[in-house]
């Protein structure tokens, strides 16, 4: 079987879960290759398998090589282990139901990696993943690599995805609609964001700015706007240094937003080290739909 007939399989099982990003319509496969709502919108499964159902189009400064050095230090590196362990272990804690089957989606997924390994971590072959990122990129990466989730290049400020349709909701270090997110997330459905700490990769903002430019990073005004969508029912702070190599540091760079406005004197020296500690410093909140 094609990429494209397994995708177009898998959506076929839930149907339900997806509506018209034009009209709002419930949608259905058809022969195998195209997803069509009652209104004839139709959207085509790419060779890839992944599913375009932006409402509009969009240029991002979000390039293969960026997506590319992301997945290398989410796959290759001890940055992000941790994160991945505790956030499937907040799922099997907090999620209600059943353990063995449900629907899992990463909203502002990038690359993919990231869900690809919490689902793994989640260790439950009733997983639905369902990954979605605005930028084409970085979902041809995804689908690409990745065959289990369905791969949706899609807008946060409008899902394509049904009403109450998800049982868990992602959201890693990636902008946010909450309005969005807790209409699609079923009764009593887990929301979970993690959110940058002060001390964040701290030593690269550190090396790529003047003192004055290097701003701390802040969590108040969004722990706070995320408590008044949904019931907080946890919060993980995860604090910790790791050594990276200085291929790991080049990755690193070419991965972060915070290298398009950093010193470029500065950037190559950086990335010339032999090697350099990173801090990761977050806050995983735990949210229920209520």
């Amino acid at each position: 079987m094609t990429r494209q007939s397994i995708s177009a399989a898998r959506v076929k099982e839930l149907e339900p879960v997806f509506k018209c990003p034009l009209c709002e319509s419930p949608m259905r496969v058809a022969e195998c290759k195209s997803l069509i709502c009652c209104r004839n919108h139709t959207f085509d499964f790419s060779k890839y398998g992944y599913l375009n159902l932006s409402a509009r189009p969009v240029s991002s400064k979000y390039t293969k090589e960026l997506f590319e050095a992301r997945r290398k230090i989410i796959t290759e590196s001890s940055l992000y282990p941790s994160l991945h362990e505790a956030i499937a272990s907040a799922i099997k804690d907090h999620r209600g139901g059943s353990a063995d089957s449900y629907t899992m989606a990463d909203l502002g997924c990038g690359e993919g990696s990231h869900l690809h390994r919490i689902m793994e971590e989640c260790g439950s072959p009733g997983i639905t993943g369902i990954g979605l990122d605005l930028s084409k990129e970085g979902i041809i990466m995804a689908a690409k690599r990745y065959e289990d989730p369905i791969w949706i290049v899609g807008d946060l400020a409008k899902l394509p995805l049904a009403d109450q349709s998800v049982n868990v909701v992602l959201n890693i270090l990636s902008p946010s609609n909450y309005k969005e997110f807790k209409r699609i997330s079923v009764q009593d459905g887990l929301v979970i964001k993690v959110v940058p700490r002060p001390g964040y990769l701290k030593e690269l903002r550190e090396a790529l700015y003047d003192r004055e430019e290097n701003k701390r990073y802040r969590n108040d005004e969004t722990a706070a706007l995320f408590r008044q969508h949904f019931v907080l029912a946890d919060v993980i702070h995860l604090s910790y240094i790791k050594e990276l190599n200085q291929v790991e540091l080049g990755n690193m760079v070419r991965m972060t937003p915070l290298a398009w406005s950093g010193n470029k004197a500065r950037i190559e020296e950086y990335i010339n080290r032999d090697s350099a500690e990173i801090t990761v410093d977050l806050d995983i909140l735990i949210g229920k739909n209520k």
